[in-house]
């Protein structure tokens, strides 16, 4: 008499995530063109702004490409997410990589989680290198304080996981692929201006800061200014202070409503791929 055993149970979500996450960094880093691509534009950014803004903040020995630095690291953050998940979801719709997705037991969010991943690496590599460049051409000075690089650290995660799941519900909102350039190109360039990316937040007219204080780059780029620069410097911000726990709140905030949105964005996504 046969006996019939039970299928075994399949991977939990976390673990779906995680191992695809691994396959979505290893094809990525064998595609030299996406790599230059990822890495080439904050670095470029650093340069001609670094290079442009010469001499020291008002009433500071620090030069102002070093503010620049702090800031594009936060900016990198926001483009690598931008760039991984706003665009490839919507690319990975259109040619039916989500389609097929759908047709196995895989779930979406394991997708998404995926692709968090792979924003977590890169930002952590671009911001290697963007430090490393600094360092070799505007001299930047390496904070040498422990807790600096502990508030370095949780700005970048927390500023991942706030960019990350705009950028799912951005990638799950555009429809036609021809639009998605634009649609994340043009919020990533006007929100660099109004967020004291290349300059200190100070200089910028209130309005406009106000504006940015809406959205996580103020305070991303608030935070690695904190973390990287001397506390002399505080006294260039608006409120003349680091302001950490605000920035803390705001990013946590920003992700806590970007998951409910991500709940939506995956129906949305599920009813995209199922066209």
């Amino acid at each position: 008499m046969s006996t019939t055993h039970p299928a075994p149970p399949l991977p939990g979500t976390l673990r779906l995530g995680l191992t695809r996450g691994g396959a979505e960094i290893r094809v990525f880093f064998r595609n030299r063109n996406s790599i230059v691509f990822n890495m080439a534009m904050p670095v470029f950014l650093m340069l001609l702004f670094g290079t442009l803004f010469k001499g020291h903040v008002p009433h500071s020995t620090v030069p102002l490409n070093h503010v620049v630095v702090a800031g594009v690291l936060a900016t990198g953050v926001l483009t690598s997410a931008f760039n991984n998940l706003a665009f490839a979801l919507t690319q990975e719709t259109g040619d039916g990589t989500l389609k097929r997705l759908r047709g196995t037991p895989f779930p979406m969010a394991s997708y998404i989680l995926a692709k968090g991943c792979l924003v977590l690496v890169l930002a952590l590599v671009q911001s290697a290198v963007i430090l490393a460049i600094a360092v070799a051409v505007f001299g930047f000075p390496l904070p040498t304080r422990p807790t600096a690089w502990l508030t370095a650290v949780w700005v970048l995660l927390l500023g991942v996981a706030a960019c990350s799941v705009i950028g799912v519900a951005l990638g799950s909102l555009v429809r036609d692929r021809r639009l998605i350039i634009p649609a994340v190109q043009f919020p990533v360039v006007v929100l660099q201006f109004v967020s004291g990316v290349f300059y200190p937040l100070g200089s910028l007219p209130s309005p406009l800061r106000d504006i940015g204080a809406l959205f996580p780059l103020t305070w991303m780029a608030q935070g690695m200014r904190a973390a990287l620069l001397p506390d002399s410097l505080a006294h260039a911000e608006p409120a003349h202070a680091w302001q950490l726990p605000q920035v803390a709140a705001v990013l946590a905030a920003w992700t806590l409503g970007g998951l409910l949105l991500t709940a939506v964005a995956r129906r949305r996504l599920a009813r995209k791929a199922g066209r």
